[in-house]
């Protein structure tokens, strides 16, 4: 990213200027169908997400939670292919501006050719992948090439990090730090870990100069609680949930009722909004 201005950084700079913080929004391709997820895409961006997480659906998602699992199991069944991605990816960045980024586990983009991968997503109008299971000093290869492909490379920082691992997780972010709020896999979860607070706390001591929350956030009251110290805040579950008990229709009232919590004290009246 050296002399490039990352999008994805802007957006999330955009919204700390217009309102309290940024609302990252997950998603995985492929499901209920391809169309079906291109459509959730969009309609989340119109909605108030201001940054998609598209997820790649994979076999083995250590990561993820139930109703996300459930979800990328469902793609895989339904056929989805690796090159769908890039073709959501365009079609999504054709009808709205809000940077894509990809969730992928390592394995796929390896077997698929890491330069091959990288020159499609950015082919395809990308901003580049968040991988939650390689560390920025095992991923040499990956550096090197979002670099020249103009892609941000987002790694996650976890509250059991020390402090060298959370310098060197800055240092090799671009965009912005994905800062696990608790140890464990995703989902909604009644109260925020506080440890949240304390890691984006490190973090920024260590060098980071983004952080957004991910892990357990699912309501509005939790995103203006994440927003208090961090620059954007990260669902998925709720809206995986949402696609799949009431469409996208029922997703985008779901976005737009979570996104309230992305504002201002003086616009906080909507907050709490019923989902």
């Amino acid at each position: 990213m050296s002399g490039q201005e990352s999008r994805v950084a802007a957006a999330i700079r955009a919204a700390k200027q217009h309102r309290r913080g940024a609302l990252v929004g997950y998603l995985p391709v492929g499901f209920p169908d391809l169309d079906t997820s291109i459509e959730a895409a969009i309609a989340m961006a119109r909605s108030g997400v201001d940054v998609l997480e598209l997820g790649l659906p994979y076999s083995d998602p250590v990561m993820d939670g139930e109703v996300i699992q459930e979800a990328t199991q469902t793609a895989l069944a339904g056929g989805f292919r690796v090159s769908q991605v890039f073709e959501a990816v365009r079609r999504v960045r054709e009808a709205v501006d809000v940077p894509v980024l990809i969730m992928t586990y390592w394995n796929p983009v390896l077997q698929y050719g890491v330069e091959r991968f990288a020159h499609r997503l950015a082919e395809a109008g990308g901003a580049g992948l968040i991988t939650p299971d390689i560390t920025p000093d095992a991923a040499a290869d990956w550096i090197e090439v979002s670099e020249r492909a103009g892609l941000d490379r987002i790694f996650l920082a976890a509250p059991s990090s020390s402090d060298e691992r959370l310098r060197l997780v800055a240092e090799s972010t671009t965009g912005f730090v994905y800062t696990v709020s608790t140890m464990g896999i995703t989902g909604e979860r009644a109260q925020l870990d506080a440890a949240a607070r304390g890691l984006t706390r490190r973090l920024r001591e260590q060098g980071a100069d983004l952080a957004c929350v991910g892990i357990g956030i699912s309501t509005a009251e939790q995103v203006a609680a994440a927003l208090e110290y961090a620059d954007g805040a990260i669902v998925g579950t709720a809206f995986v949930r949402a696609l799949r008990d009431g469409g996208v229709s029922r997703l985008a009232e779901v976005v737009r009722a979570i996104a309230a919590g992305t504002r201002r004290a003086d616009g906080a009246a909507a907050v709490g909004a019923a989902l």
